[in-house]
């Protein structure tokens, strides 16, 4: 009922009754897209009702957004992965995923957090993390740290959009955090991740800012990625959500009864506003039963550093959750070429 006259509603009214159609009433609502479309002119708004009636997959719905983009500016950081998200959904082919070990071994020096999740985030995810001398963190028992992670957001939306899924890319980490005021996040601490912009030149170079700091671009953030993967743009996600006014996309833990989500492909995990969600459990009492996350915040400061990245990357599409086998020989490969080691 709002769908045909909300161009002529401000922002904050556009935005949460497209998400709902986005999340909610896709193909229903697409017949009231169609002529909508072209009268919103908010990049933001635009977008979401672009990827809505997208989901349609239809020649003709997709020839209209590709219409309405060539008329926009697409030097807009959130049209500009609408734009790629077009080009998959026409067919376009989509240059190969470079060598899994080349990423295995960013920003050597520094503890990193790997995400490994699947297109869409309707499966559990999965994370390890990589030491400041190249070495992926171990198990007691000597096998590798991993954990269950998921990056959706409620929304589902994709990573540029205001409270969508958590983008691929290239994160800093800047230390530890406790959320005490957000009842769904709960007490554990959360590693604080920032993308470009929401960080300075200078926390993604971990080093004390300067009098006369350098401003972000685009060869900046892509410097910081290994030579192979400098040119993979769904790595340039995160870039791209820092320039759209992305903030806050923590790595924390949950507080959400797992239980509300049974059927759902990504059981036990809980949806976010974007942030990386690992699983903990509760007693009805309020007593915690075990934490995921705080084994991940002790697997990454377990050489005395909180200061690091973390990396999101998609693996390929696949009914189920990421396993270990998909990434350990890329693993082993990188750990092969750390420092020290022959």
């Amino acid at each position: 009922a709002a769908l045909p006259a909300l161009d002529s509603q401000p922002a904050e009214i556009q935005r949460p009754l497209l998400t709902a159609a986005f999340t909610l009433y896709a193909f229903d609502a697409a017949p009231l897209l169609r002529p909508l479309l072209p009268r919103l002119a908010a990049p933001r708004e635009f977008a979401i009702a672009a990827y809505a009636l997208m989901q349609t997959r239809q020649p003709a719905d997709l020839a209209l957004i590709q219409s309405q983009l060539a008329q926009r500016d697409r030097d807009e950081p959130r049209l500009q992965a609408l734009a790629q998200a077009l080009a998959t959904a026409q067919g376009v082919p989509q240059p190969a995923r470079p060598p899994l070990a080349d990423l295995l071994a960013i920003r050597p020096g520094y503890p990193v957090v790997f995400s490994f999740q699947r297109p869409g985030r309707q499966q559990m995810g999965l994370a390890l993390v990589r030491q400041a001398d190249g070495r992926f963190v171990r198990r007691a028992d000597g096998g590798l740290f991993n954990i269950e992670q998921l990056a959706l957001s409620s929304s589902g939306l994709p990573g540029t959009i205001t409270l969508g899924n958590t983008p691929q890319g290239l994160f800093t980490i800047q230390g530890a955090g406790r959320a005490a005021s957000n009842i769904w996040i709960g007490p554990t601490p959360y590693l604080h991740t920032k993308v470009p912009g929401e960080a300075s030149v200078a926390e993604y170079e971990q080093r004390v800012p300067g009098a006369d700091e350098p401003a972000w671009t685009l060869d900046r953030y892509r410097a910081l990625l290994p030579a192979s993967w400098r040119d993979y743009a769904p790595l340039q996600e995160a870039w791209l959500a820092g320039r759209a006014g992305r903030d806050e996309m923590l790595m924390h833990g949950s507080t959400i009864d797992p239980r509300y989500y049974v059927g759902s492909r990504f059981y036990p995990g809980t949806p976010s506003d974007g942030c990386l969600v690992a699983m903990e459990y509760w007693s009805p009492e309020g007593t915690m039963v075990h934490s995921d996350q705080i084994a991940l915040l002790q697997a990454f400061t377990a050489q005395g550093r909180d200061r690091g990245y973390m990396v999101l990357v998609e693996l390929d599409p696949a009914p189920t959750p990421v396993a270990l086998a998909e990434v350990i020989q890329s693993v082993l490969d990188a750990e092969a070429r750390a420092p020290g080691r022959r």
